[in-house]
């Protein structure tokens, strides 16, 4: 079992290490200045509070999110496992202070105990390959009532008005040809790695709470991404403006206590 997850890990790894060529271009992981922006910070003020925080970041990715955060004045330390992806990451926060990153896997940080007021993910939580003690070990990094706020979504199903969307966009993509999203997120692979991991029929956020509670969360809030998707669409072209509605997001909220 150790072998194969360590398998899989390193297919993930390096998945994701050659996404970074391709991740900036990619819509809906890039997160453009103006509208977007916007609205992404706007959601993390409002769940983080106006309060300076010590805030992880897991799985940072290039940056994207890094930049939201630390613009809001919090003192960063951004996490990924990929050492391609913290290389364009670091690249583009250049010269920040606040700002600290790790090379390190998101389900095993090995940062001190209680030493984060809060922790933020972005599309990390459906790649998890142990998310029960993924979870147990982000407890453990934040002090009493710190803040555990998670983006992301239902990747494996469409929703009806998505294979609408969906059906439109293959549409666009005969008629003009697929885009970059298309030729950077290599389906195939993404979808092999699907099939391995415990959220890859579905992530919903009924199937992480159960598990966020036994490692001693509580408080939960589970938000719309609706604001957000809103936004994106302001400067999308219509294959972009047809793919905020393809999957269903979420924004789900947790405070560790005590224990």
């Amino acid at each position: 079992m150790t072998a194969q997850n360590f398998s899989l890990k390193d297919e993930i790894r390096e998945y994701w290490s050659k996404r970074s060529e391709t991740f900036d271009v990619a819509f809906g992981h890039r997160i453009p200045r103006g509208p977007e922006f916007d609205a992404w910070q706007k959601q993390i003020r409002d769940h983080l509070g106006p309060k300076p925080l010590r805030v992880l970041e897991l799985a940072c990715g290039t940056g994207e999110v890094t930049a939201l955060i630390h613009d809001l004045g919090h003192d960063v330390t951004a996490l990924d496992f990929s050492e391609a992806m913290l290389a364009v990451a670091k690249t583009k926060q250049a010269a920040k202070d606040r700002l600290r990153f790790l090379l390190a896997d998101a389900e095993n940080p090995m940062e001190p105990e209680a030493s984060y007021d809060a922790i933020i993910c972005r599309h990390l939580v459906w790649t998890l390959t142990d998310p029960a003690k993924a979870f147990n070990e982000w407890h453990s990094l934040l002090r009493p009532g710190g803040i555990l706020l998670i983006f992301d979504g239902d990747w494996a199903k469409p929703t009806s008005l998505g294979r609408v969307a969906s059906s439109l966009i293959s549409m666009i993509d005969r008629f003009q040809g697929e885009d970059a999203y298309y030729d950077g997120a290599m389906g195939d692979r993404h979808s092999a790695i699907m099939t391995q991991l415990p959220f890859g029929s579905g992530l919903v956020p009924g199937r992480i709470l159960p598990l966020l509670a036994e490692a001693g969360f509580e408080g939960f809030q589970v938000a719309s991404h609706s604001p957000i998707a809103k936004a994106q669409r302001t400067q999308a072209n219509w294959r972009n403006w047809l793919r905020t509605f393809v999957y269903r997001r979420f924004i789900l909220l947790a405070t560790a206590k005590a224990i």
